[in-house]
């Protein structure tokens, strides 16, 4: 009979769950539901990705995502305060003249009203 291999975990996998811990201890702390935190997450990731490039992107969305059937998820930055944000947690309100995006904060303080659909 053949001796079986013992099953190692790399050092690789090993780091990627000690940070999805503390993410998640993190989410807890703030006492976040576990979708919330998943954006918020997400959002790190990508102020950590993009580092300077912000400024570069700012107005322009980043990616969506089908939530369900009914419901579209966008990640985006917003042109004003140049944060990355979320339409479900930040809003999204986009400048039907100028076709940048603000979070809903910025969007209320030009007075910019969002479109309705």
């Amino acid at each position: 009979m053949a001796r079986q291999k013992k099953k190692s975990t790399s050092a690789k996998s090993r780091s990627a769950s000690g940070i999805d811990d503390h993410n998640q201890d993190e989410a807890e702390e703030q006492g976040l539901a576990s979708d919330e935190a998943g954006r918020l997450k997400i959002k790190k990731n990508y102020e950590e990705l993009l580092g300077i490039r912000v400024e570069k992107l700012k107005g322009r969305v980043l990616n969506r995502e089908k939530i369900n059937k009914s419901i579209d998820g966008v990640y985006y930055i917003c042109f004003s305060c140049k944060r990355i944000s979320h339409n479900l947690d930040e809003g999204l309100v986009e400048d039907p003249l100028s076709q940048v995006n603000y979070c809903a904060a910025c969007a209320k303080e030009k007075g910019i009203k969002a479109a309705a659909s």
